[in-house]
């Protein structure tokens, strides 16, 4: 078992008030997620959901029209977190400030939202989703999900169509979804569109990884091809995730939102396939009004101190926080 003693803000990640100055350095006045993942040369790789700049309207995502962005990438090679996140650079479109990456489709499609992140020889692949309309709060339909990729650092990414879950009965368990890498396979958690749905699990040899038709679903006792097998590795609701190896801990840890519980969820196991604890809030809604997100630091996952970042729908922007983990 997993106990989080105390957590901890350490400050703002992004916006004017961040010692970033993401708003004058990268044209980042407010943005959201924060997916992180170690890139391999040792930079941590920091993937932003739908990024605004000049005329952001000071709460919340949008207009569209203050230099909005589905997505942007930054680089961190902070090793002191107790001091904050410090962002290095990011992909730079021309004549400064960061640029889109994953590109964005036409016709039914609002916009690209990133859901994480994976580093597998030198390449880094995104698990993204297509969103085809927003919903009420914790509520929308993707077209589809899928894995980006990139061969030149993140500053290009290609969206295979052999990669892709479909959506289009709208009950699709992989929308949301967070890679991990376990042996020779990657694992990806998911989950249905919106915050809702129950946590699945699938996996692909690591040379597959960007073939859908490859991958093997959990069925509670197994692996099986046929995705409509796949059993719920815990209950829902949950939102946005992120899951790694703890090595201090030697378990599991899996950040997600919850809904019901109005908070970041943290929970641990000692298999992939669980069997997960229920898990607690280490951060509160109620504390921190409208948080969302939860994205584990590759470089926090081995000692007590974990570090994570956590988003706010009011001040739209990206905080990173603290959690003290104690072994039970």
């Amino acid at each position: 078992m997993v106990r989080v003693t105390d957590t901890t803000r350490i400050g703002p990640v992004t916006g004017a008030d961040s010692a970033n100055r993401t708003d004058e350095r990268f044209a980042i006045n407010a943005t959201d997620l924060g997916i992180m993942w170690d890139g391999g040369d040792g930079r941590v790789f920091v993937l932003f959901g739908d990024t605004y700049g000049s005329g952001w309207g000071g709460h919340g995502a949008g207009p569209a029209h203050a230099d909005w962005r589905c997505n942007t990438l930054a680089f961190s090679s902070s090793r002191d977190l107790n001091r904050g996140l410090r962002l290095d650079g990011v992909v730079e479109r021309e004549g400064g400030g960061a640029c889109q990456v994953i590109p964005s489709g036409h016709g039914r499609e609002v916009t690209v939202i990133p859901n994480s992140g994976l580093c597998v020889d030198g390449d880094q692949y995104v698990h993204y989703m297509s969103v085809r309309e927003w919903g009420r709060p914790g509520r929308w339909r993707t077209n589809h999900a899928g894995i980006a990729v990139s061969t030149d650092g993140g500053r290009s990414w290609a969206k295979p169509r052999a990669a892709r879950w479909g959506n289009r009965l709208g009950g699709d368990r992989f929308q949301l979804g967070a890679l991990t890498r376990g042996g020779e396979y990657v694992y990806l958690f998911g989950t249905t569109n919106g915050r809702a749905g129950d946590a699945y699990l699938a996996r692909a040899a690591v040379p597959d990884l960007l073939s859908r038709r490859r991958y093997e679903y959990w069925n509670g006792s197994g692996w099986t091809r046929w995705q409509g097998g796949a059993a719920a590795v815990f209950g829902g609701p949950v939102g946005e995730l992120s899951v790694a190896y703890h090595g201090w801990l030697g378990r599991w840890l899996l950040m997600h939102l919850d809904e019901h519980r109005k908070g970041i969820v943290l929970r641990s196991a000692p298999e992939l396939t669980g069997p997960w604890t229920e898990g607690e809030v280490v951060v509160s809604g109620r504390e921190y009004p409208a948080v969302y997100g939860g994205y584990l630091h590759p470089w926090s996952l081995d000692g007590p101190d974990l570090y994570y970042l956590v988003s706010q729908w009011g001040p739209y922007n990206v905080f990173l926080m603290r959690s003290t983990l104690r072994r039970n």
